[in-house]
């Protein structure tokens, strides 16, 4: 399958977009206090399951379409679901255990993932520049993190790598998913629907109960974390993983202000060369995607 351009600057818009939405939701996230990282995934989950619902029957009343499975779709759903789940229970279980920069780091190599898988599973083009953009996009990402890496317990370590593999795989089969023809909404809801209920058996014998704050900083973790999705999920229907994955490192910098504002965390001088050293890269990559031109005709090119 041949890449084709898409349309780079449309997907640059919705990555941002999903970016400061996981951003945000991040914040409420850390907000919520002492409650089970599982937990706090089936709330924030379910909430983005009710808004995909709603979302997916208003286009369906529309375009009936929307509810049809292509052949072949229905692997990749699942795939896409299965990557995304153990994403968010890697990312949140290594949240937990280790230092917030280490795990944030780990998470940030989806980017990277998502574009071998998207070579592998879709022969999308790799092409040098970008790909060195992304790996000093990560060398950017632990200037702002400056992450310990204490392997005295790896397990939450593995845990962190596993979660971005998780997203970067999960981001490739929604390009799959684009090219079969199923509906962005559907894929939110599927995917929403499938890491609520892999909670659920957890949930029937370990519930925590929680406040009223807890409850409503939580819902407003899973609005954001629908934004996240159904604007993540626009960004690589628009445009491949190589040309749009570094603009996920924004989230970083989205991160960093959101604390400022809210935590009164002020960066440091390495930070602040970092958000230079990510934004440098977005701009390679953009400079790049927009100066190669690709021959339709060949399936892989590597310049």
């Amino acid at each position: 399958m041949k890449e084709g351009g898409g349309n780079p600057a449309k997907g640059i818009l919705y990555i941002l977009a999903s970016s400061f939405f996981f951003a945000l939701m991040g914040v409420f996230v850390r907000l919520a206090g002492d409650i089970p990282f599982l937990q706090k995934t089936f709330v924030r989950n379910g909430i983005a399951l009710v808004i995909a619902a709603v979302a997916l029957i208003l286009a369906g009343r529309k375009r009936p379409a929307v509810w049809t499975l292509p052949k072949g779709s229905l692997r990749f759903l699942l795939l896409r679901s299965l990557a995304g789940t153990i994403g968010i229970f890697g990312n949140f279980y290594a949240l937990g255990r280790i230092n917030i920069a280490d795990a944030a780091t780990l998470n940030k190599l989806s980017p990277f993932f998502a574009i071998v898988f998207s070579f592998l599973l879709l022969g999308e083009r790799i092409r040098t520049l970008p790909l060195l953009a992304v790996f000093g996009a990560m060398g950017g990402a632990m200037l702002v993190m400056k992450p310990v890496f204490d392997m005295a317990d790896p397990v939450p370590y593995l845990a962190g790598l596993v979660g971005g593999i998780g997203a970067g795989l999960a981001y490739s089969c929604i390009r799959r998913l684009k090219f079969l023809g199923v509906d962005g909404a559907l894929i939110v809801t599927f995917f929403s629907a499938f890491s609520t209920l892999a909670v659920v058996p957890y949930l029937a014998f370990q519930y925590t109960p929680m406040t009223a704050a807890q409850t409503w900083i939580l819902t407003g973790a899973g609005v954001a974390a629908a934004g996240g999705q159904f604007c993540v999920t626009a960004a690589y229907f628009a445009a491949p993983a190589s040309r749009i994955g570094i603009f996920d490192y924004s989230q970083i910098i989205f991160s960093s202000l959101l604390g400022f504002f809210v935590f009164a965390q002020i960066p440091d001088v390495w930070s602040i060369l970092g958000y230079v050293t990510i934004v440098a890269m977005a701009v390679l990559a953009t400079h790049t995607g927009r100066s190669f031109r690709d021959k339709e005709n060949k399936r892989f090119v590597f310049i």
